[in-house]
């Protein structure tokens, strides 16, 4: 599943620390998880919640990680220094740009408004061919399961074409989610409706 260069994983995930422990476990096992597959893991490159969880597994586990990070962040001390490698970028519209560039796969771990525009932006992204790499939405704890019930409202109501459904994976935990992006991206249930081809 490589190229030139070592597999990659995109890792969208929440900074906060007032978030529930349970999830940073979840967050270090994907990293390791990520790690011991060889690949490495692409992600937001700050050292809190999730984020450094993730790394923090990866690093353990001997893997590469890749950060892509605002200067205003690293000006503010929040970024991770252990980072094998770190781009500093002006703006979040290259900020989610040189993640989403970066990785052959995503993993969207539980986060905010933040995290929830990136794994929008990628799961649109797919539905318009823009990309063809697996997305999998990590429920840690059941976290996305709000989400999850308001892409079926939207399946149900007609406002996204049913056959999309195929074009994102559900994992229960983080074994799971390597699984899933082993068996690569997922497919649209059927061809495309002619009448339609827009994100809405």
């Amino acid at each position: 599943m490589s190229g030139a260069r070592p597999f990659r994983v995109t890792v969208y995930a929440s900074s906060s620390e007032r978030i529930d422990p349970a999830f940073l476990a979840v967050a270090e096992d994907l990293g390791r998880r990520i790690a011991e597959r060889g690949w490495d893991l692409v992600w937001g490159g700050g050292r809190f919640g999730l984020m450094g969880a993730v790394s923090r597994g990866a690093r353990a586990a001997g893997g590469r990680t890749i950060g892509v990070i605002l200067q205003q962040f690293i000006d503010k001390n929040v970024h991770c220094d252990a980072a094998n490698e770190m781009s500093s970028v002006t703006d979040m519209r290259l900020r989610k740009r040189g993640l989403d560039e970066s990785g052959d796969a995503f993993v969207a771990l539980p986060g905010g408004l933040g995290t929830m525009e990136e794994l929008l932006e990628v799961l649109s992204f797919r539905q318009l061919g823009l990309h063809d790499k697996p997305i999998v939405i990590l429920d840690a704890l059941g976290y996305w399961q709000p989400l999850l019930r308001m892409f079926e409202h939207g399946f149900a109501g007609g406002f996204i074409q049913p056959h999309f459904r195929g074009i994102y994976s559900v994992a229960r935990d983080p074994a799971q989610a390597i699984e899933q992006i082993t068996a690569g991206p997922a497919r649209p249930a059927a061809a495309r409706d002619a009448r339609g081809g827009g994100t809405g």
